[in-house]
């Protein structure tokens, strides 16, 4: 008597085959030994293709309440199992993708219907040699119940959720690297960077900063709670795994309040193809955001970078990053190397030459580095006219070089026009306007600033309540920002000129202290601790104000604003000036500097002490300052 076929459901991928219903994996044929939880894992990996099934839906499904176990240890020891049986591997995935901090997607095409539906194959003959006409019919009515699915489901999404799920502001994580080597995460960083400057050309859409994201690297916080602190309705999270010259990115969008996964895909290009790749993801994010990129963009075809020029880019923004965390002007020569030699592998390389570029900025500036700044940035310009932020470096030039004030302020919203989401140009913006003493249009521009970077420009926040006038606001906010990041020695600076400007000489002479052992003082800064404890704090500030003169007279830093700042809050108006006329002549150089800028002497609030005096009003007639 001829035995009843069971109904399975068969899926295939690949060389493998899984009957669902009766629980079996078959590898070329031949039935593997994968029961239990391992088998339920990857059912419901299976019955969700392409979709990330989150850990808590496989606890749900897998493990009753009521189970006593590990329940990550248990996870994890069944997608070890099914790797081991697939051949796979959680660097390079070719099945089951780790998604970090969130669960495991299944990311192979199935040769099945999307629900996996094969009707009336024996669960025991796992290769049918022909389909009966009446097998065939049903499939074509699965396969057209299915396509109708998702029309239903497709008018859903756009129809049902999309008020719900709109993104109008977006931030991207730091990319997980999936390297073993934690030297490579400078590659993965880079990405990241590059990400974000490319997503920022989405029209429409508000992209926060970098330095506002970067603090969420290897955090432990939840996608909403993020979402709250950086104010954005979408996340943009991943991975990135190098493997010699191949890339692989995985990237997903989250709608971050609802927490809910939106799309995710992964790309894999030779190195040279790195920037095509970032152009891929910033199209698919954007469509799925239902916005659009502007038009430049989507006309651009991003060229192929060598592999080595990419690689010595890389390490220099890593370099270039580390200035003023501990680090002195050693950080930044060596990301001037590695910069040259990006453009030495490949002169056409756009970011290298603005890179190089930043690398200059020198604490001790000769007309050489100024030369390889504006050439640098003319050149990446020629290679790129919309690259913003070589175009903020321009209006630099014009503003503190040229003392070209309309000019500067036209490139710098020329910048701003090219890329709407740039903090940076915003806060360049704001700093000019300040300057020239347009103090509410500043101000103005310091918030849109601060949406776009609300938890990284430190100095920026902190200033901009210094500017209008708030100085006990201005102290507390930097007191606060240095309990995350005390080692920010522009922080510490900033805090030191709102204590100096306030009258609390002994809190300015520590933050001077501090100051100059994290720019690489260490000599200095014990002679300055030494006045705070045995004189008090204007001699501490005093003391300071020498070892910066120190620090001109030997060419290690060329702070002649600084050092005016300080004789100005002190009464000692003769040196004051005596260095402002200093900086006076060399304002073609001091401007590469960390200095306090010539530029401010309009504005800047330490010197408002000189103001009665006829020299201040004679240095700024000749300065030209509007």
């Amino acid at each position: 008597m001829e035995q009843t076929p069971v109904q399975s459901r068969i899926i295939k991928f690949g060389i493998f085959e899984v009957a669902l219903e009766s629980g079996e994996l078959y590898k070329a044929g031949v039935r593997q030994k994968v029961t239990g939880q391992p088998f339920e894992v990857l059912r419901l990996l299976l019955e969700h293709p392409q979709q990330i099934v989150t850990r808590e839906e496989l606890q749900h499904h897998i493990w009753p309440k009521d189970t006593f176990v590990d329940y990550d240890l248990a996870l994890r020891k069944a997608i070890t199992r099914l790797r081991e049986v697939l051949g796979d591997s959680a660097e390079s995935p070719r099945f089951i993708e780790t998604i970090p901090r969130r669960g495991y997607r299944f990311i192979a095409p199935l040769n099945a219907s999307s629900d996996g539906a094969v009707v009336g194959v024996p669960a025991q003959d796992a290769h049918p040699r022909g389909l009966r006409t009446g097998i065939a019919m049903v499939l074509v009515v699965a396969v057209l119940g299915a396509v109708l699915a998702l029309v239903l489901s497709a008018r859903h999404r756009i129809f049902g959720e999309s008020a719900a799920l709109q993104i109008r502001s977006l931030a991207v994580l730091p990319l997980e690297s999936l390297s073993a080597e934690p030297a490579q995460e400078y590659f993965s960083d880079g990405l990241t960077d590059a990400l974000i400057t490319d997503l920022a050309q989405i029209g429409g859409v508000k992209v926060i900063s970098r330095t506002s994201t970067v603090q969420y690297k290897r955090t432990k916080k939840g996608l909403p709670e993020i979402a709250r602190e950086l104010n954005v309705d979408g996340i943009v999270e991943g991975t990135v795994q190098r493997s010699g010259d191949r890339v692989r990115i995985t990237v997903q969008l989250i709608h971050a309040s609802s927490d809910t996964h939106i799309w995710a895909s992964s790309y894999e290009r030779d190195m040279r193809d790195v920037l095509v790749l970032e152009r891929d993801v910033t199209e698919d994010v954007a469509r799925h955001i239902q916005a659009r990129l502007t038009t430049e963009t989507r006309t651009q075809v991003p060229r192929p970078v060598k592999p080595e020029a990419l690689e010595a880019y890389l390490q220099g923004n890593y370099y270039l990053n580390r200035y003023g965390k501990g680090g002195g002007g050693e950080e930044k020569a060596r990301a001037a190397v590695y910069f040259q030699q990006a453009i030495a592998a490949d002169p056409n390389f756009a970011p290298a030459y603005k890179g190089l570029a930043d690398a200059h900025y020198s604490s001790w500036p000769s007309s050489q580095d100024v030369q390889i700044v504006i050439n640098a940035t003319n050149r990446a310009l020629e290679l790129d006219p919309k690259f913003a932020d070589a175009r903020v470096i321009l209006a630099e030039i014009k503003f503190f070089h040229d003392w070209d004030f309309r000019g500067a302020e036209q490139e710098v919203r020329r910048a701003i026009t090219q890329n709407p989401s740039s903090a940076g140009a915003h806060t360049e913006l704001c700093m000019y306007l300040y300057f020239l003493g347009r103090t509410n249009d500043a101000l103005r521009e310091c918030r849109v600033s601060q949406e776009l970077d609300p938890t990284g420009d430190h100095q920026r926040d902190a200033d901009t309540l210094y500017w209008a006038g708030e100085d006990d606001r201005a102290i507390a906010l930097a007191q606060m920002l240095l309990q995350t990041d005390p080692d920010d020695g522009f922080l510490h600076h900033a805090l030191c000129r709102y204590y100096s400007r306030k009258g609390m000489y002994k809190e300015a002479g520590q933050e001077a202290e501090r100051v100059l052992a994290l720019f690489g003082d260490h000599d200095g800064a014990a002679r300055v601790h030494h006045a705070l404890v045995t004189s008090g704090g204007q001699a501490a500030l005093r003391e300071c104000a020498r070892e910066l003169e120190h620090w001109i007279k030997t060419q290690r830093a060329y702070v002649p604003g600084n050092v005016a700042a300080f004789y100005a809050v002190l009464g000692d108006n003769d040196r004051a000036f005596y260095w402002l006329e200093d900086a006076y002549k060399h304002h073609d150089l001091a401007w590469l500097t960390t200095d306090i800028p010539l530029e401010s002497l309009k504005s800047e609030r330490m010197f408002d002490s000189l103001r009665s005096d006829p020299r201040y009003a004679d240095l700024l007639s000749r300065m030209e300052l509007p």
